[in-house]
């Protein structure tokens, strides 16, 4: 994918009001840890993620999106009457139908001819969004898009501590495939697409590629097993040792085709943005593309892992706290279960 037309005129995210640490996560699940014999600082020791952040119990996705949609706006002054489609490419959704996008247009107030729809791809629904948003202005289809999402991890995380809880099986082995959602955080992202005739900043975005490897598909499953918990709430099973391996595996050809794609060397590259699952994710992953990692722009440590808001979380934030430059390349490493990888490259 190589684009002639598109610019990227913002990128906003939110951040939610209520910090929860790991240690207290840990205060909670005190009874597992002494039955199993586990070490007090285990999760943050795997994880390097000290921290992580959730909105008020009850908030809906689509009612932050529709904040970060319209601040976004708001800071980038270009007129809604341009915005020819929105997206919402979240996990979290507020209802199996109608779209949450739809909710999302009518409380940002955009023009009735947009087109409206949600995107799901685990971890890279914003990043696919920002794709069909692309290729619809390089094809003339639109002058201006927005692809927003907004996790909302809350009830995971406290659904698997209740689980563990009352769960009278537990063994070290078996407690393995919940801490990966014990890493969850939530939070909020949306970026702005146009057409370069009305970009008022010139930042490019330039094209990418996208590679798949679905025998790995059953790594990491999230969904609702009513029977077996007794409520709605969401929950997660992941083998992380091995999704590392494969996600990272998938990466390398992803990264390779990527250069190729944009006529990059890794020396192009001023900066990164991952998405953000944890520490050895991050080591790794650099390591195994040959980047160096002080490009990187890591939030795992205070956010925890957003899921689809990620990478585009470290992406506003990294532009609000100036670490992206005239004339800087970046690279957005997007890495989903499924397994799928989308990685973009920037010239801002």
């Amino acid at each position: 994918m190589r684009y002639e037309h598109v610019c990227v005129e913002g990128v906003s995210c939110t951040l939610p009001p209520n910090i929860v640490t790991s240690d207290e996560i840990e205060a909670r699940l005190a009874p597992v840890y002494e039955r199993l014999g586990l070490p007090a600082g285990r999760l943050e020791l795997m994880t390097g993620i000290q921290e992580r952040r959730f909105f008020d119990p009850g908030t809906l996705p689509g009612t932050v999106s529709a904040q970060t949609v319209n601040q976004l706006l708001e800071e980038s002054q270009l007129d809604r009457e341009y915005l020819g489609a929105l997206i919402h490419g979240s996990v979290c959704r507020d209802q199996l139908e109608p779209a949450t996008a739809s909710g999302v247009h009518h409380a940002a107030g955009l023009p009735q001819d947009a087109l409206v729809l949600d995107i799901s791809n685990a971890c890279l629904g914003l990043l696919n969004g920002m794709v069909f948003l692309a290729n619809m202005i390089e094809m003339g289809q639109i002058r201006a898009g927005v692809v927003v999402g907004t996790e909302v991890g809350r009830d995971l995380v406290e659904g698997t501590i209740d689980d563990l809880l009352h769960d009278t099986t537990l063994t070290r082995k078996s407690i393995k495939n919940d801490f990966a959602s014990l890493t969850i955080g939530s939070g909020s992202a949306a970026i702005l697409l146009c057409d370069r005739s009305l970009s008022k900043t010139g930042h490019r975005l330039l094209g990418g590629t996208f590679r798949t490897e679905t025998s790995s598909h059953e790594l990491c499953a999230g969904g609702v097993e009513a029977q077996k918990h007794g409520d709605h709430r969401p929950r997660m099973q992941t083998d992380s040792e091995s999704l590392l391996v494969a996600g990272v595996n998938l990466a390398i050809p992803t990264w390779e085709a990527t250069k190729k794609t944009l006529g990059w060397n890794n020396e192009d590259v001023d900066r990164v943005f991952t998405h953000q699952v944890g520490k050895a994710h991050r080591k790794l992953l650099l390591e195994k593309l040959g980047l160096d990692p002080g490009l990187d722009y890591p939030t795992v440590e205070m956010l925890g892992n957003t899921g689809a808001a990620a990478l585009p979380m470290a992406w506003a934030l990294g532009i609000q706290n100036q670490k992206l430059q005239k004339d800087d390349h970046a690279a957005l490493l997007g890495i989903g279960s499924g397994l799928n990888s989308l990685m973009l490259g920037v010239q801002w």
